[in-house]
């Protein structure tokens, strides 16, 4: 598999790091240096990083997991975002391996998953999400928050397939984590009315952990939190949903948020697949079975890199890329300066929980 050289540096002091960046003196002014690049190198700098070999595929649990942590964190830090953890950008998320259908799988505590009384090797004890915090400008309406998030893990190290064991993710997600960074970067110089929560969670691919733990556990209140946009693989057009530089909301028929940012000229479109249920299978669910308006923004065209050694970075389209977060900065916006989002009739059924 090609190595990208130009980010080794960076990721072998990323590898020494085991806190986080120091979140009493942000980097202001730091990311200065990346004022000469437009969106599609910045995006391409950062996917080259985050999906290198080095990560090691990003798998929860492992190094490439935490480095990858380490890597999102420094990046909020550079841009000046607020640090919202508990640990700087650093949310602990407890984690235990268990035993499901043969295989070993992460899993949050329970009432009969207690790590007091699990042997220490079945403890995971660095997984974490990482998660800043853009205060809203009005006065009223800071009370209020959007969460923009997505998720950093993927699966790792697997079956070579031509020689390459390396799951590095680009697009799975890759792409999702770094148009989060770069929405936080557009956000922190110009904030909405509304306070933005960044949520780049952990352990998705086990189970949507990470993000069922911060509502457990979130830095700003629920009850306050109008709406969340999960953003995930979108770097590659599909033609369903319009070809390069569109997007498609999961779950568009359920709130009014698709009809409003379509409303505002926005060129994200319905979900075109709704029979493969991806409403229900990434980290706008949790949000919405608490009674939070929440989508995923994807350009997935069921491409057969899908979990495999094969999603690389060299077969990313970075212009159609960055004009999906065009589009992605310009509705967080709207979901920070505009209306509320609603739930149409019908638009929570098939959920469970909430508030």
């Amino acid at each position: 598999m090609r190595r990208l050289v130009p980010v080794v540096t960076v990721l072998a002091a990323l590898a020494g790091c085991s806190t986080p960046p120091d979140a009493s003196s942000p980097a202001q002014g730091s990311a200065l240096a990346d004022e000469g690049l437009s969106r599609e190198q910045r995006l391409r700098n950062l996917l080259g990083a985050l999906a290198d070999d080095s990560m090691m595929g990003r798998r929860t649990g492992s190094e490439g997991a935490a480095m990858a942590a380490r890597f999102v964190a420094a990046e909020l830090q550079r841009y000046g975002i607020e640090p919202a953890g508990e640990n700087g950008y650093f949310q602990p998320v407890p984690l235990v391996w268990v035993q499901r259908n043969g295989r070993r799988r992460a899993a949050l505590p329970s009432a009969t998953l207690d790590p007091d009384t699990m042997p220490p090797e079945s403890i995971l004890p660095d997984e974490v999400n990482v998660v800043g915090i853009i205060r809203g400008t009005d006065p009223v309406l800071r009370d209020e928050a959007v969460v923009i998030g997505a998720h950093f893990d993927h699966v790792g190290m697997g079956a070579a397939v031509d020689g390459d064991s390396i799951y590095n993710g680009a697009d799975d997600d890759g792409s999702g984590t770094v148009a989060v960074l770069e929405i936080a970067r557009e956000l922190v110089r110009s904030p909405t009315r509304r306070t933005v929560v960044v949520l780049l969670s952990t352990a998705e691919e086990m189970g949507i952990l990470g993000t069922r733990w911060y509502l457990e556990r979130p830095v700003f209140p629920l009850d306050a939190t109008v709406a969340d946009l999960q953003i995930e693989m979108i770097a590659r057009p599909d033609s369903l949903a319009g070809g390069p530089g569109h997007a498609w909301l999961t779950g568009y028929e359920r709130t009014t948020m698709g009809d409003q940012l379509a409303e505002a000229g926005s060129p994200i479109v319905p979900d075109p697949r709704p029979d493969q249920r991806f409403f229900f299978r990434s980290d706008n669910l949790p949000f919405a079975q608490q009674g939070i308006p929440a989508h995923t923004l994807s350009s997935f065209n069921l491409h057969r890199d899908y979990h495999a050694p094969s999603d690389e970075v060299d077969k990313v389209d970075f212009a159609h890329m960055a004009a999906v977060v065009d589009a992605a900065v310009q509705a967080v916006r709207y979901l920070g300066d505009g209306p509320t989002p609603a739930w149409k009739d019908g638009g929570r059924d098939g959920l469970t929980g909430g508030r």
